[in-house]
Formats: C-alpha cells, sequence, structure tokens
C-alpha cells in the first residue's frame, strides 16, 4: 500500500521529568511547576490526536510538554485516570484541567514560556478563539493550530504571523484514497515552489517525462523497507511529475434515462408488463375468433379491459371467455397500475430531495462516515470520477450536506444494520470504506459487509472480485491482528497519520506534505541549515541516511533555485533549505543537527573555509 514505515532510527533526547497533577482550583488541577531550564511545549486539545502528538514530542523529541484537556462542567477528570492515559508517552507531561480556555489557564500552562503550542481540539472556533489569546499573551510563540476550514485557516495563518495551521483530515485523506483505490493508484503532492511530485510503482513509470526522484521502499517482503540504501531495489518510487494527468469522470446515464428511472420502478415495470402481456394475447385471441387485423383486434382489447365494450351474446365462447377475464384483470389491473405510478412518483421525488438511492448500481465504493476525515475522502474519490455512495447515521454530519452538493447518493442509517448496507448497494460494490470514530462500530461494519457481499457473490453466475476493505482503526496493535487475523486489506489511524506532522511543526519544521506506507508515514519537510550548525559545510550525501532520512533537493538562498541534481562537490552554506524525506526518528534527529549556533561567524568569514573544504569520498 502507498505510504511508509517508520523505523526507529535515533536514540530520542533526554525525557521530561514525570510530574503528577493536583488540585489547584475548583476548575482546573495543575501538576507540579516545570523544569524551569527548558522551555516547554504546550498541547491543548483531547482525542487521539492530542494523545499521539504527547506521544511524538515525548518519545520522538523528548522535549517536556504540558497538556491542557477540556473537562465538561459536571465531571473534572480523574488524575490517575489522565495519567494511565497518558503513559504511553515516556515521560509523563504535565496535565492541567479546564472547562475551557481562558487567559488564566493558558497562562498556568505556561504558554508565555513556552516554545511552542498546539491547539488541537476538535472545534474550529474554539481553537481560533485559543489562539488569539495566546497572541495576546505571547505575541512571539510559534503556534499550531487544526483547522478542518481551508479558507478559516488561510485567514487565521496570514493574520497570526509564526503560525502553522494544519488538518488532521486533510493530512490523513490521501492514504484512505491509495488504500481503498490500491497500490497503482499514486499520491501527489505539490513543494511551495509549484513542484509536482508524486508516488508510484516503479513498473507503473513511464520514463519519457519522468524523473525519479528518490525510492521510498522496497515492498517485496514481508515489512517494508523504507529509504533503501539499494535505491534501484525500492519498487516504490518519488518521481517529478510533469503535469497531473486527468481522470476520467465516472460515466454517468442521460438525464432522461435518470429521470425514467426513478419514476419507472422495479414494482411498476412488473405491472406494466403483465397488463401488455394480457393485452397481446388478448389480441391475438381476437384476432383468430373475428377474422380482423392484429390492430383492431388491440383496439378491441383495450376497450373491454377499461371496460368500454358492450357484451354481445351471439359471440363464440373463445371471444367470450376473453372478454371475461379481460374485464375482471382490468378491474384488478388499473387501480394497481395506478397506485404504483404515484408511489413512484413519490418515491423519486423524495429521493431526489434528500440525495438517496435512486437505484441499484455496481462497482462504486461505498463510504461509511462522514465526519471530518470521511468528509475529505467522498471528496478525494468523488474528485477523480470514483462512483460513491455515502452513509451516515446522523442526518446532521459534516459529510452529508457536501455529498448532495456533489450529487452524491446519501443513505441516513445505522450502517451496522445489514438492511442499511443493503440500501447502499454493498453486495455489488468494490469496496467498503469505514470511518466511524469507533473502532468496534468500524470492524462490526466491515464484517458484516463482507459477508452481505461473499453472499451475493456466491449467488451470481458472474466471476467477481472480492470486497476491498478499509477501516479506519486507532489502535495499531489491534489493527495489525485484524488485517492478519481477519483478512481485512488495510487500516489507517488518523491520529497516527496526522500527529508526526503536528510535531514536526511544533519544532519549527515546515511539514511539506506526508506519505504513508501501511500505518506508519515518511515526512516530507523543509529545513534551513542553521549558520554555524553541524550541517554547514557537509554535503548532502553526508546528511542522507538510508533508513531514516534522505535528501532529495537543495533550495538555495540567494537564487531561490530548487537543485534536484544533489551537486556531489558543494558544500551546504546557511542560506541553503534542505528538502528532506524522513521516518519520524529521522527527523527528530536531523532537527539539532541543523540549529543555528550562537557562536557563528559572520558569512563572509566563513565562506573562503567551505570553498576549499575537501570533497567526500564516494560511498561504496
Amino acid at each position: 500500500m502507498l505510504g511508509l514505515c517508520s523505523t526507529a532510527g535515533a536514540q530520542p533526547g533526554p525525557r521530561a521529568t514525570p510530574v503528577y497533577p493536583s488540585t489547584v482550583s475548583d476548575d482546573t488541577t495543575q501538576s507540579s511547576a516545570a523544569e524551569p531550564d527548558r522551555q516547554r511545549f504546550v498541547v491543548c486539545g483531547d482525542g487521539a490526536v492530542a494523545r499521539r502528538l504527547v506521544t511524538e514530542l515525548v518519545d520522538r523529541y523528548g522535549v517536556p510538554v504540558t497538556v491542557v484537556l477540556p473537562s465538561s462542567s459536571d465531571h473534572v477528570p480523574d488524575p490517575a485516570d489522565l495519567a494511565s492515559e497518558f503513559r504511553a508517552a515516556e515521560g509523563q507531561p504535565e496535565i492541567i484541567t479546564a472547562r475551557r480556555l481562558t487567559a488564566e489557564v493558558l497562562g498556568q500552562a505556561g504558554v508565555r514560556e513556552a516554545a511552542a503550542v498546539a491547539l488541537v481540539g476538535g472545534d474550529d472556533v474554539s481553537n481560533v478563539d485559543a489562539a488569539m489569546i495566546i497572541k495576546d499573551l505571547a505575541p512571539d510563540v510559534r503556534l499550531v493550530v487544526r483547522l478542518f476550514n481551508p479558507v478559516l485557516g488561510e485567514g487565521v495563518a496570514s493574520m497570526l504571523g509564526d503560525c502553522a495551521v494544519l488538518s488532521g483530515s486533510e493530512i490523513a485523506a490521501p492514504a484512505f484514497v491509495a488504500a481503498t483505490l490500491g497500490d497503482a493508484t499514486p499520491t501527489y503532492l505539490r513543494l511551495p515552489d509549484g513542484e509536482l511530485l508524486r508516488t508510484a510503482m516503479r513498473s507503473a513509470v513511464d520514463p519519457v517525462g519522468v524523473d525519479v526522484v528518490c525510492g521510498l521502499a522496497d515492498t517485496t517482503g514481508s515489512e517494508p523497507v523504507v529509504l533503501p540504501a539499494d535505491q534501484d531495489s525500492a519498487d516504490l518510487v518519488l518521481v517529478r511529475a510533469y503535469g497531473r494527468p486527468r481522470m476520467e469522470p465516472a460515466r454517468r446515464r442521460p438525464r432522461l434515462l435518470r429521470a425514467l428511472g426513478l419514476v419507472f420502478s422495479r414494482n411498476l415495470r412488473l405491472a406494466l408488463a403483465g397488463t401488455a402481456a394480457l393485452l397481446a394475447a388478448a389480441s391475438i385471441l381476437l384476432a383468430y375468433t373475428r377474422g380482423v387485423n392484429l390492430a383492431e383486434a388491440f383496439y378491441l382489447a383495450l376497450l373491454t379491459a377499461m371496460g368500454g365494450a358492450e357484451a354481445d351474446s351471439a359471440a363464440p365462447l373463445t371471444e367470450k371467455v376473453t372478454a371475461a377475464v379481460l374485464v375482471t384483470t382490468g378491474v384488478a389491473l388499473l387501480p394497481t397500475v395506478t397506485a404504483l405510478v404515484v408511489d413512484s412518483l413519490v418515491r423519486a421525488r423524495l429521493a431526489v430531495a434528500a440525495g438517496g438511492m435512486i437505484g441499484p448500481i455496481d462497482n462504486h465504493v461505498v463510504l461509511v462516515g462522514l465526519g471530518n476525515i470521511g468528509t475529505r475522502v467522498l471528496e478525494e474519490l468523488h474528485s477523480v470520477g470514483i462512483s460513491v455512495v455515502a452513509v451516515d447515521r446522523l442526518e446532521s454530519a459534516r459529510g452529508i450536506g457536501v455529498a448532495r452538493e456533489l450529487g452524491l447518493p446519501v443513505i441516513v442509517g445505522d450502517a451496522t444494520r445489514p438492511e442499511t448496507l443493503r440500501a447502499a448497494s454493498v453486495p455489488t460494490s468494490r469496496a467498503l470504506v469505514v470511518l466511524t470514530d469507533d473502532d468496534v462500530t468500524n470492524l462490526e461494519t466491515a464484517l458484516s459487509g463482507r459477508s452481505s457481499h461473499e453472499a451475493h457473490r456466491a449467488r451470481s453466475t458472474a466471476s467477481k472480485p472480492s470486497l476491498r476493505l478499509v477501516l479506519r482503526l486507532f489502535d495499531d496493535g489491534f489493527a495489525e491482528r485484524t488485517q492478519r487475523i481477519l483478512g481485512i486489506n488495510e487500516s489507517r489511524s488518523v491520529s497516527s497519520l496526522a500527529a508526526p506532522a503536528f510535531a514536526a511543526a511544533m519544532m519549527g519544521q515546515q511539514v511539506i506534505d506526508t506519505i504513508s506506507v501501511g500505518r506508519r508515514v515518511l515526512l516530507v519537510a523543509e529545513l534551513p541549515v542553521g549558520a554555524g550548525s553541524e550541517l554547514e559545510g557537509r554535503y548532502c550525501q553526508d546528511v542522507t541516511q538510508p533508513g531514516t532520512v534522505w535528501v532529495i533537493a537543495v533550495r538555495t538562498g540567494r537564487a531561490g533555485q530548487t537543485i534536484w541534481s544533489l551537486p556531489q562537490r558543494r558544500p551546504l552554506v546557511r542560506t541553503d533549505r534542505l528538502i528532506v524525506l524522513a521516518t519520524r526518528a529521522g527527523l527528530a534527529a536531523l532537527l539539532p543537527r541543523s540549529v543555528p549556533s550562537p557562536d557563528a561567524k559572520p558569512l563572509a568569514d566563513v565562506a573562503p573555509m567551505r570553498l576549499l573544504a575537501p570533497a567526500p569520498r564516494e560511498r561504496g
């Protein structure tokens, strides 16, 4: 699967000293004071992204962290429970609970002295409000804000200065789309200068007009080997794409045919077919008994069925029987057909108004769960021309309106119930993607959908592929076991895909994008070469570390040029910026090497020394 394995790299830095919460007021609980000699990082929010982010900061970067958790007005979380919840991060973070993020609470959390603050709550308005409060308290602090609304995000980023706005669902959505459509589906990413890159299988790369930038992973074994030293062994590669190919939109029936399909339901078609068969048989009999042509016989049969013919006592027995059957059947059929027509019209109008299914479809994707991540995946699947049926149990779900605006069928109901899955035509679908925020519900829906699809395959005479199952699962161990034992095709975690980007942004790194292989993440980041840092004067091949970090380009500071063919004999200077692919551990280890030195000499003094630096030895 497209994506990336993050293997253990450099050893994590020093750990924050564990501290346990103690009550300090009616509305808040706070642990003892933070370490006085180190800047802390503050994370505000709860949920999976916040927990993963704390783990990233403490385990990967070894920095002290303060966590501000919301609590309802009638419930304050037990400190022991909070300690247990965040025990996964080695080095217990300082924990504060508060009913809302006020200036007093944020001041107690230490935002004035913090190196960076992350606002990762689930509500956009609350995050923006907290960001403005923090800027009043500490104008120079680095902010990382989680926002779903892209328009709001652009405005906030431009107004708040040193502020990175990220969307967890936007970061994770490409991995879910790739998992849904299979390994052959490329993932695109655009650099700040507009350069377009994409992932692809090496066997599918056209050598004409495409440059291979880096080998991402060798996926031929049981476990992918990321950023291999032998780049030729990588079958998953990153390439420069000259123009994004246009995807053919999903084929749709002409408007007239769709309208007829809405009105003429299956029952109505059966009733009309029965009436036509009866009239045809009666016409043949009347033509035979009366010796008239078929057109005149059909006219007589139709009038008789409508009750408009007069009785003829002198007619032959066959004609009398035919007339009696026509009249009797007509009395029963006419009201039935009328009722079916009215029912079809009402159902069609309701289906159009609600955006529901207008008839059976096949070879489509059923998407269950229309929250933030479900909405993003829905939009991306639609943009590449994939037919999608959206399902959610709540009419008020964020993605319901988006699906209806796109003209996609929407089913409102409990996806764990077989009738809801049948209404979404899961038995004839190509993939079932379950993205609710509950692991058990996701697994139950997937297993129910697979049973329905397999039963349909057993009854069908045509050979059809198995249903592709893609699940959102938070727990990595649970996800691995479900894939291995229950045969789930792919599982992803939004928090595990998004947290590394949030953590890197807090550390001051410009994370351009992420690429996933399986459930792990490779970060695409841009790092400046700090004045007097360990990187200054080094060569690109000295920075590259197979398995953890790979330099793919250098952006020069003065000319603003991006160098893709990395020079072998040119040392790095403080005006350069590196574009790297790295695992989370690799990026955490690279960050200290790029930090400027306070004792750095002026550029005029170091430039001649760099020019005389010896060329690196050839590898191997």
